[in-house]
């Protein structure tokens, strides 16, 4: 209770819940004494992929016996996910005394939610400074509340693609715009370029950093991944060849984002990994509401024997590489779907056309910027399929008329995994 009103204290310190400006995140960290100047970071941009790369980053690193501090958003479940020292999510208590006095510090200025939460994660971290510290970024980068950094050991930029148009002027609502945002302000230090959906796109990423004197580790130029046999891939850089067990991760795609891990590791010789620690390391990836199965809970014993799986995708890019995994699957798919109002609903979910055997929309529970189950269910009238619209999660599951060995995916949204993970 202690940090739930603390949070909602802090939650009506601006206006605006998204204010793009990067002067009072550092006003309030030189009050703080700059804690994010004494870490070592890798920093992750991108649409999608950040929070797989980094978990399998991570995970490499624990193999070495490298404690992680990590920075995400947004949370899924609890808002102490977004702070992990030391490779522990915060503890209730903790968290709050340290909001707390960040609270204090910034003394009742104007700040948004997401900037006092990323300035208190830095002042938290400098307890753990001797830890390898990975940072998400937030919704683009320039002048996103992360970009606080003076340096870092790296920068990498997973797979981008078109997300959050709603905070761009209507007329520079491009990628063009979204590129230069996430990539023009990169720290000179080391860049590792994830695989991209096009040439086009890899070209654009590559002129925006031209003049930025990084080493840059380019996926398909530098370093690059291939599919064998008996459950192995195999990876390839210029400090030789892998052969790798396949990762604890379901879909294709988590080998771009595992690859991408990899060869970051592989450019930062003084952390001294292994091929070995690398090998380990990949087959004890913790990943949450990115393609997950739940395997058991109160929502999993409704179909009993059946696969119940959710996803996070929110994006056409995040929708495509969902779509292929859908497409290895030799069975029924069921989808029940929820999302946020701000989404480009129908381009989301035209990846799944002729793919899925039945639809159903729902309301996103507690979040006041989902839009409506029937609006959504109107918005994407399809011919020869039938879609329903259900108020909850349970009554959606219910209402499937699912036969054996068929599956239902719960999709649209993070929020609406984490509201599966809580009611499951």
């Amino acid at each position: 209770m202690k940090l739930q009103k603390i949070i909602e204290r802090l939650q009506k310190l601006h206006p605006k819940k998204i204010d793009l400006n990067l002067d009072r995140i550092q006003n309030l960290c030189k009050k703080l004494g700059n804690p994010q100047e004494n870490l070592d970071c890798i920093s992750f941009i991108g649409t999608n992929g950040k929070y797989s790369t980094i978990q399998a980053l991570k995970a490499i690193l624990n193999e070495a016996k490298i404690n992680c501090n990590i920075y995400t958003s947004p949370h899924i479940q609890k808002i102490n996910e977004r702070f992990v020292y030391g490779n522990k999510e915060i503890e209730d208590d903790d968290l709050a005394k340290l909001l707390s006095e960040v609270e204090e510090i910034n003394n009742n200025e104007k700040i948004t939610f997401f900037e006092i939460l990323t300035a208190a994660f830095f002042y938290g971290a400098k307890k753990y400074s001797d830890n390898i510290t990975l940072v998400e970024t937030g919704l683009f980068h320039r002048f996103d509340a992360t970009n606080i950094l003076k340096k870092n050991l790296a920068t990498v930029i997973t797979t981008i693609g078109m997300d959050h148009l709603d905070w761009l002027p209507k007329n520079e609502q491009t990628l063009d715009k979204i590129i230069f945002e996430k990539t023009s302000s990169l720290l000179e230090s080391n860049i590792v370029i994830s695989k991209q959906t096009s040439k086009d796109i890899l070209d654009k990423i590559k002129s925006s950093i031209k003049e930025n004197k990084s080493k840059k580790i380019i996926f398909n130029d530098h370093y690059n991944y291939s599919n064998s046999e008996n459950d192995f891939f195999n990876y390839e850089d210029e400090f030789g060849d892998l052969k790798l067990p396949f990762p604890n991760l379901i879909g294709q795609f988590q080998l771009i984002n595992i690859s991408t891990a990899i060869a970051t590791i592989r450019n930062l010789r003084n952390l001294n990994i292994n091929n070995e620690q690398i090998k380990e390391g990949i087959t004890k990836i913790k990943s949450i509401a990115r393609l997950q199965e739940i395997k058991n809970g109160k929502l999993k014993n409704l179909i009993k024997n059946n696969k119940l799986f959710i996803d996070g995708s929110h994006n056409p890019l995040g929708a495509k590489v969902l779509s292929e995994y859908l497409d290895t699957l030799n069975c029924k798919k069921h989808m029940i779907l929820g999302m946020m109002v701000n989404k480009n609903h129908n381009q989301y979910f035209s990846y799944f056309k002729g793919k899925i055997s039945s639809l159903t929309t729902i309301d996103i529970p507690n979040q006041e910027n989902a839009i409506e189950r029937n609006e959504l269910k109107n918005k994407l009238k399809l011919e020869g399929l039938e879609i329903n619209s259900k108020p909850s999660i349970q009554e959606a599951i219910k209402s499937i008329p699912i036969k054996d060995n068929e599956i239902i995916l719960i999709t649209g949204s993070l929020y609406l995994a984490g509201e599966v993970l809580n009611q499951n």
